[in-house]
């Protein structure tokens, strides 16, 4: 079954009476009830109140019912942070429809596989972005796409033989369809309503399966916990497509009647002008925005004071930056840590010491749970290390295609999340490592084993290992490790680049170093012991340094 999921009877009894039991159309019909004329949504280009955003919501799914899209259908979405991308997943939703959000960094090698994995119906796309041409990478592609039916652009530069996004938009479908026909569709909140790809320990990158009460429920959780009221106004920067932007930069705004504000591409200087001009009060992202705000010049007086609360996610606040932060901004930083399959699960507290901020990547929210195990699995005691387990209600449903695969990452009731971590006596973890093969650079996951495969592509490379290498600002960068075949010229990093250009990995992805070494370290059995290889480049680069 394409939606095999792990829903089964008793699953469904744990969690029932605990999630929402909602899908995110009825927090907007409540939103346009009481706020009609409030600002939901911002961007660069636009703004629309609640009454706005539900008519051109109801408009795109009568346009999506007659080009014959429906219950179950897949629409992947590679925009930016823009408008149209919340309207389009509002009507998929309203239709019944999943939504497949896609990085906007992600080139032919990703979005080939996973709008093919997902048999996606329907893929939005801008007609360029930050200089990209996406007409063209489709064109490239969708040959490899069967299910394929539709292709819209955004923007002015549309190919003829793909349809401009404003003709789904603009064209009144109200006064053609009859509106009383979405009411008709009828919606489960345990039906999968998200496809989202995420880094994994294999080859491919994994379509993490949410329904609505797995979304919802994630979602819900930041309201308490934050003491969000319909008066707050959210800012997202981190991109819609990830399940940080997508669970509380799209649909949180919504949850709580609030005000969403929107950044397509980060810029510390105009997010504070954006705190001045909207009175933004809360807002997520990885760690690196937050000590670019620090770095601004006078930024301690700037009328910034709506602002309450800064999340930081994706690595750890260093306490200088805390004792930085606390002489400039009168705001709230906490300090958290989550997956694509569960969003956020841990998170510190509003009124926590500074230690805990710097600490610890926080304590499971509310119905969330996490334990850290040993070798035997049993819990360790405080303030050892093992590996890290999750459960609870926000837990994903699945991934995509693959249940055998979904099952083994499991043990038991709990989750396997692939991460290391301590855990002190009130609960609250700190993340150690991973077991998992990924890099975090700034937040973004680098799938090592994806990138090693498509590097022993290339037909002069013998042998390949994709470490880390500690960054400043960004936490890690990626260096690659290669060893040539004999007779072969060792590569550089120009020619590293253009190999991976033309196999069209995203940028995002693309190693900033890149050693040639004659031979790797290995165990007896031949294995490459990847921690020494991390401890002689480290050294290696050290020395180059010093020379």
């Amino acid at each position: 079954m394409k939606f095999e999921t792990i829903l089964d009877s008793e699953y469904l009894g744990k969690y029932q009476s605990v999630w929402p039991n909602k899908t995110i159309l009825d927090y907007l019909n409540n939103a346009i009830e009481k706020f009609p004329n409030k600002s939901a949504i911002i961007d660069k280009k636009s703004r629309y109140t609640y009454r706005e955003l539900g008519k051109i919501v109801d408009r795109v799914a009568l346009g999506l019912l007659e080009l014959g899209l429906g219950k179950g259908d897949v629409i992947s979405i590679q925009l930016p942070n823009w408008n149209e991308f919340i309207i389009l997943h509002y009507a998929a939703t309203r239709i019944g429809a999943i939504t497949n959000p896609l990085i906007p960094i992600y080139r032919d090698r990703e979005i080939g596989y996973m709008v093919g994995m997902a048999e996606a119906k329907m893929i939005v796309i801008p007609d360029t972005f930050r200089g990209y041409d996406y007409p063209a990478m489709i064109d490239r592609l969708s040959h490899q796409w069967p299910s394929l039916e539709h292709v819209y652009v955004m923007g002015e530069n549309v190919p003829a033989h793909m349809k401009p996004l404003s003709s789904l938009m603009d064209k009144p479908w109200e006064e053609i369809k009859d509106v009383s026909l979405l009411d008709q569709i009828t919606h489960d909140p345990n039906d999968v309503t998200e496809i989202i790809f995420t880094s994994g320990t294999t080859g491919n990158p994994k379509g993490v399966m949410h329904t609505h009460n797995t979304v919802c429920v994630s979602t819900n959780y930041w309201i308490e916990h934050m003491q969000l009221t319909s008066d707050d106004v959210m800012f997202m920067a981190s991109t819609f497509a990830h399940q940080t932007g997508f669970g509380y930069g799209v649909r949180l705004p919504t949850t709580i009647g609030g005000t969403g504000v929107y950044q397509d591409v980060w810029n510390p200087l105009e997010f504070v002008e954006l705190i001045e001009e909207e009175g933004i009060t809360f807002t997520a992202g990885a760690t690196p925005f937050l000590q670019d705000i620090m770095q601004l010049k006078e930024i301690e007086n700037r009328n910034i004071g709506s602002l309450r609360i800064f999340a930081a996610m994706g690595a750890p606040i260093p306490m200088a930056l805390v004792k930085d932060a606390s002489h400039k901004v009168n705001f709230a930083i906490l300090s958290g840590w989550g997956q694509t399959e569960s969003g956020l699960v841990t998170l510190t507290h509003l009124d926590d010491s500074k230690e805990k901020l710097t600490g610890t990547d926080g304590v499971a929210l509310d119905t969330m749970e996490v334990m850290v195990i040993d070798l035997n699995g049993d819990p360790c005691p405080p303030n050892v290390e093992g590996d890290l387990l999750s459960r609870g209600p926000a837990l994903f449903v699945g991934y995509l295609k693959n249940l055998e695969g979904t099952l083994s990452e499991y043990r038991g009731e709990w989750f396997f999340t692939g991460d290391r971590a301590f855990m002190d006596e009130d609960g609250y973890i700190r993340i150690s490592g991973r077991n998992k093969d990924i890099i975090i650079r700034g937040g973004e996951n680098i799938p090592v084993v994806y990138i090693e495969n498509i590097l022993y592509e290339h037909e002069d490379i013998m042998d390949v290992q994709l470490i880390a290498i500690p960054d400043p600002r960004l936490q890690e960068k990626a260096c690659a490790v290669i060893s040539m075949k004999p007779g072969k010229t060792p590569l550089n990093m120009l020619s590293l680049q253009e190999f991976l250009a033309q196999k069209g990995v995203a940028k995002q992805y693309w190693p900033e170093y890149l050693e040639v070494v004659e031979e790797f370290p290995r165990t007896p059995s031949g294995k490459i012991q990847k921690f020494r290889l991390r401890e002689m480049i480290l050294q290696s680069m050290t020395e180059k340094e010093l020379n």
